[in-house]
């Protein structure tokens, strides 16, 4: 298991902890998680609780965004 722990303004920018930014072959990749509830309409009403959280996982090109 891999484990990050050097959280910065950077590449954390709002301090939740469901944001990243690295570099990768000269390229800025972005990564955020999102935490949804079963239905995935709404935000998870407790993310930390498997039962009622489903998250998504989004990566892409920071000239992308």
């Amino acid at each position: 298991m891999e484990t990050f722990d050097a959280f910065t303004r950077e590449n954390d920018p709002c301090g939740e902890r469901d944001f990243g930014a690295f570099e990768y072959n000269g390229h800025r990749i972005l990564l955020k998680i999102d935490c949804y509830d079963p239905s995935m309409e709404e935000g998870s009403e407790d993310p930390s609780d498997p039962q009622r959280t489903v998250r998504v996982l989004t990566i892409m090109l920071a000239s992308e965004y």
